[in-house]
Parts: C-alpha cells; sequence; structure tokens
C-alpha cells in the first residue's frame, strides 16, 4: 500500500530527515574521482557478480522495497529545431508526431491531480524546445503549473532545453523540485547523434540548475548506435559532476519512423542491466530510472532492473511521444514483488535541497507534505 503511518511518526521521521541531510557529509563509498578504467572494469565484470554488488550497494542507501512513481506529460509537442537523431519532434525530420502549442494549465493541473490519484508523486513536463528564448508568456504559464502541482504536495519536474541561469532560479523560486537535461551518451560519440547543440551547452544548463538548488536529473539513451566504451563515458561524465544527479534515467531507444535511427536494432537487454547495474556502484545514493523502453522488458526483466538498483519508473498513459506501462499494470507487478511506492520528497537529496520550504508546511500543517501523496493505495498483490 502507499499508506503512511501516524501523521506524528511521519512528522518525527521527516524532521529527522532535515536534520540529518541539512549538510550532507559525502560517505566513504560516495566518489567524484572515478576514472573510466576504473567503471570500465565495473562494467565488464561478470553480469552476475556485477548485479550482486550492485544490489548489494543498492541496499546501504536506498529502501530496496521502494520504487519511486513519475508521470510524465508533454506539455509542447513538436516543432522542435533541434537535430536529435532520435527525437520525432525534432522539425527537421518527417515523423508521425505532429506540432503543437503549448497547453492551458487547467489541463496539466487535471493531469497532475489523476497521476496523483494513482499513485504517482512527481510530475514531470517536457516541451520540445531548443530553449526559453523568446518564451516569455509561455514560460510565465509553466511557471503557475509548477506552483500550482507544486501546490498538490507533488514533486515536479521539467525538461524544456536549454536555460540560463535566471530561468533556473525563476523555477526554483516557483517550487520545482528537478530539472531533467540528458546528456544522451558520451562526450566522444555525441556529435554522431546531434550537431545542433553542444555538450558542453549541456553541461552548462545542468550547472545553471544545480546552482539554483534545483535537482539535477541527468542520464543517457542506450541502443543510439554507442560503444560499451560510451555507456562507461556517460557514467563518468556524470558521475565525476561536483554533485551527482539526484537521478539518472535509463532509457532505451524506442526507433521512430522517420527519425535517423528509425533502423536500429533494440539494445539487448544484458546492456540496460549492466548500465543500471554499473550506475549503482558509481553513484550508490542517485535514483536509478527505469524509462524509456521499459515496455518491452517483461516483469522478470524489470524485476532483475530493481534488484540491481533501478528504484524509479515512469507510469501512467504516455511518456513524450513513446509507449508507458499503465498505473494499474505498475501497481500490479509492484504488489506481487513486494514493492511500494516512495513518498513525494523521501529521497534525502531532494528533502535536503527543498529544505526550509517543506519545513514550513510541515509546521503549518503539523505533517509532512508526503503525508498528502502517502495515501494512494497501491495495488493489492496478486
Amino acid at each position: 500500500m502507499f499508506r503512511a503511518g501516524p501523521s506524528v511518526r511521519l512528522t518525527a521521521q521527516f524532521r529527522r530527515a532535515l536534520a540529518t541531510h541539512a549538510a550532507p557529509p559525502a560517505t566513504p563509498s560516495t566518489r567524484h574521482s572515478w576514472t573510466k578504467q576504473e567503471i570500465q572494469q565495473i562494467y565488464d565484470s561478470p553480469l552476475m557478480e556485477l548485479v550482486f554488488r550492485a544490489a548489494s550497494v543498492h541496499r546501504q542507501h536506498h529502501d530496496p522495497t521502494k520504487i519511486q512513481l513519475c508521470t510524465l506529460m508533454n506539455i509542447k509537442t513538436g516543432g522542435c529545431s533541434e537535430d536529435c537523431s532520435y527525437c520525432s519532434q525534432s522539425s527537421r525530420y518527417a515523423t508521425p508526431t505532429k506540432a503543437s502549442r503549448l497547453v492551458d494549465v487547467e489541463p496539466v493541473l487535471e493531469a497532475a491531480r489523476k497521476a496523483k490519484e494513482n499513485g504517482s508523486t512527481r510530475f514531470c513536463m517536457g516541451a520540445a524546445w531548443r530553449d526559453l528564448s523568446g518564451r516569455k508568456r509561455g514560460f510565465e504559464r509553466i511557471l503557475t503549473m509548477v506552483r500550482e502541482i507544486r501546490g498538490m504536495g507533488m514533486e515536479v519536474c521539467t525538461t524544456l532545453g536549454m536555460l540560463s541561469p535566471e530561468q533556473a532560479r525563476q523555477l526554483k523560486e516557483a517550487g520545482l523540485t528537478a530539472y531533467n537535461h540528458n546528456l544522451d551518451t558520451s562526450r566522444e560519440y555525441y556529435p554522431e547523434v546531434i550537431t545542433s547543440r553542444s555538450y558542453d551547452d549541456r553541461l552548462d544548463t545542468i550547472s545553471a540548475v544545480r546552482d539554483a538548488g534545483i535537482s539535477v536529473c541527468s542520464g543517457g539513451i542506450l541502443g543510439l548506435g554507442e560503444s560499451d566504451k560510451d555507456r562507461v563515458g556517460l557514467i563518468w561524465e556524470v558521475a565525476n559532476m561536483p554533485e551527482h544527479p539526484e537521478s539518472f534515467p535509463v532509457n532505451a531507444l524506442v526507433p521512430i519512423e522517420g527519425t535517423p535511427l528509425e533502423n536500429n536494432e533494440p539494445v539487448p537487454y544484458q546492456t540496460i542491466l549492466r548500465t543500471i547495474s554499473t550506475a549503482r556502484v558509481v553513484m550508490p545514493a542517485t535514483i536509478i530510472r527505469l524509462a524509456a523502453g521499459r515496455q518491452t522488458l517483461d516483469e522478470t526483466q524489470q524485476a532483475m532492473c530493481f534488484m540491481a538498483g533501478a528504484n524509479a519508473v515512469f507510469t501512467g498513459e504516455q511518456m513524450l511521444t513513446t509507449p508507458c506501462s499503465p498505473w494499474d499494470e505498475d501497481k500490479s507487478m509492484m504488489g506481487r514483488w513486494g514493492l511500494e511506492g516512495m513518498r513525494s520528497f523521501e529521497q534525502p537529496g531532494v528533502a535536503r535541497k527543498e529544505g526550509a520550504r517543506l519545513e514550513a508546511r510541515t509546521e503549518a500543517h503539523g505533517v509532512a507534505p508526503a503525508e498528502a501523496t502517502a495515501d494512494v493505495a497501491t495495488a493489492p498483490s496478486a
């Protein structure tokens, strides 16, 4: 069940989390000085040994029964000027995805309410833009969305393209929890996939987000034609940031007709499992999100990913332009495997960055904001 205990106990736990993580000490196993050779050795180790090692690390840093349920909504589809070769929203390719305007506020809020009712505790919004230049009114509308959804007691994430430091500051002020900006692959392979935006452009946006006090969500896509060396290079890049990303999405390419990568072969399952396991060993405190392409994995394959350290999924009706596993199906699966949903702001790093905002809400209501989303029932076990 997604039910919390008594409010007094929950509030005490929440206060403890804030106090514990107010000044986060780096544990001996959290490093920011990994070499590519070290990560490659982890990645290349025998698969069962790697999964066992990752599972052991996972249990030292996370509750292995908890999975974060996130719902993603495309609030502005298509018409993007970028040339990302995997993306059907690029205006450069003839794909089934049709361009649309930015959605009004109320339909987004209704989708967030529905997601919350179904157990999701993080609501993510994506807009197919290169950046926010010349989009003042659209950005103001998004800030309203962020404020309203944050007021529901949910974590809020956006992905809007490149950000300036000032735009990141405004999003933080509105209540944004996390910002997604994937690196996609290694620095070396990146030009084979995208030429309209540099790797350093992406790193600059991540720096602006981190400096604003917003949690960073940054991962990659498997199946772009990259090598194992590139997968290691991606993990190396994020693992050596000043702060490990709060979440690391692992996407498996979903080839879409009309894009340059429409004929790419599916990425082997063991590659997904190796990537998740390696990321868990190297970034022990990070949330690892099993993202696009999850619907191609059967239940036992997903369970092995959870065993190896994946502890977040996208659930609901749709990803941005690709299929998503529905809530009921996911909750039934979780019930069979003894898993339950993570509460909003349960992740210590997120609670730390929310800081005073969460403390103030706790004082005003006598309960942690997580309780507002912890009372959604998960599916019964089979």
